[in-house]
């Protein structure tokens, strides 16, 4: 029986996919989700990329928001992890 919710809460819905099957999946998503407010929980940012709003979360709680361009900016931790900057640099 399927509903019709406001809210979608997509946590990892794409974790176990191919690219390819990533992005498929991800078109299918985005026109679910017209019209309704979705909070994705994601560990790839290409999934995430194009949400309004973007949470990065550390072991303090919130460590930067925004959209991918205005995180991008800042040149923090998101901006690492799109770079793939993370890791490299605690070596």
């Amino acid at each position: 029986f399927l509903k019709n919710p406001p809210i979608l809460i997509l946590d990892e819905a794409t974790s176990a996919l191919d690219n390819e099957s990533e992005v498929l999946v991800n078109r299918s998503l985005e026109a679910l989700a017209k019209g309704r407010t979705t909070l994705t929980i994601a560990h790839r940012l290409t999934t995430i990329q194009n949400a309004d709003r973007i949470l990065v979360l550390g072991k303090e709680g919130i460590e930067e928001q925004g959209t991918h361009e205005e995180l991008l900016e800042k040149k923090g931790v998101y901006f690492r992890l799109w770079n793939g900057l993370v890791g490299a640099e605690e070596e």
